[in-house]
């Protein structure tokens, strides 16, 4: 009888068990994610089946290789800035990290908008200016050669894709330096008086031991600065970029189909967005095994 009862006792935790990895399941099953793919999937749904709205897509689409090709480029450009200003925010070097921390403070300090434009018409412009007076130099110290390359620059050469991707660059910079700071302040500082007790400088300590943990544990954020940084990237419209936000606003410009254009930007966006999350959740979670 007590074997049977242990039984009967043991079969009803298991069932009890059960009903909680139903009930857990549902709780964390993600509606959010199923919502958002519904609304998605009638946008599609109404491309197919409304002829103003495949017209609009057909239209607004050509500018999702400009919004993508923009993103990756002054991501990747970012990244490495942020790297470095991230170094010199920690640096033993007054002059380097004083630097860094004006450079992260005014791109803080000022709207993303206001840079854009700052970037795109005032610095890159004064940048070209200052290579034609080095030019200018050159020539009258006889050095013809590069003289001649310096001076033949023109403002109006650079395009607006490129001051786009500079702009974007130069702004998220500052945002992934922060992220590096953390990351590497972060890490214990044992670690670092332990490399250096093995005969290592502090750059080989930064780069061999202190870094590679530091981006295994920021790799998150910079993530999520991607994912901000394909947003924010519709903000480069204002530079006549034809990426598919410029490409929307003249569609409906001269359409008046207002609802349709807007309505596919805002699924396009979404559906870019989160293609990445669902990406980055992808690598957390690959990291978060490691780990164990």
């Amino acid at each position: 009888m007590a074997v049977n009862d242990r039984l009967a006792t043991q079969k009803n935790k298991n069932g009890l068990q059960s009903i909680d990895d139903m009930q857990l399941t549902k709780k964390d099953f993600p509606w959010w994610m199923v919502t958002i793919g519904l609304v998605i999937l009638i946008t599609f749904l109404m491309i197919q089946i409304n002829p103003d709205f495949k017209d609009a897509f057909n239209i607004i689409r050509a500018g999702l290789g400009v919004t993508i090709s923009t993103t990756i480029i002054a991501y990747c450009i970012a990244t490495l800035v942020g790297l470095l200003v991230g170094l010199g925010r920690v640096s033993e070097s007054i002059v380097w990290r004083n630097i860094s921390t004006i450079y992260v403070e005014i791109i803080r300090g000022v709207p993303l908008l206001v840079l854009i434009f700052f970037i795109a018409l005032v610095l890159i412009p004064g940048f070209i200016t200052l290579l034609n007076i080095i030019g200018d130099f050159f020539m009258d110290a006889g050095i013809s050669g590069i003289g001649e390359k310096l001076t033949a620059i023109e403002i109006r050469s650079v395009p607006n894709n490129v001051r786009a991707i500079i702009s974007l660059a130069v702004t998220y910079g500052a945002f992934s330096a922060e992220i590096f700071r953390a990351g590497i302040q972060s890490i214990n500082k044992g670690q670092m008086e332990a490399a250096r007790s093995q005969g290592m400088s502090h750059w080989q300590a930064m780069r061999c031991v202190i870094l590679p943990q530091a981006i295994r544990n920021v790799l998150p954020a910079l993530g999520n600065d991607l994912i901000s940084m394909l947003k924010d990237s519709s903000l480069v419209s204002i530079l006549a970029v034809r990426d598919i936000t410029q490409i929307a606003r003249l569609y409906a410009g001269h359409s008046f189909k207002f609802a349709q254009a807007y309505s596919i930007l805002c699924v396009l966006y979404l559906t870019l967005t989160l293609i990445l999350s669902l990406i980055m959740k992808l690598i957390e979670r690959k990291l978060g095994n490691e780990r164990k």
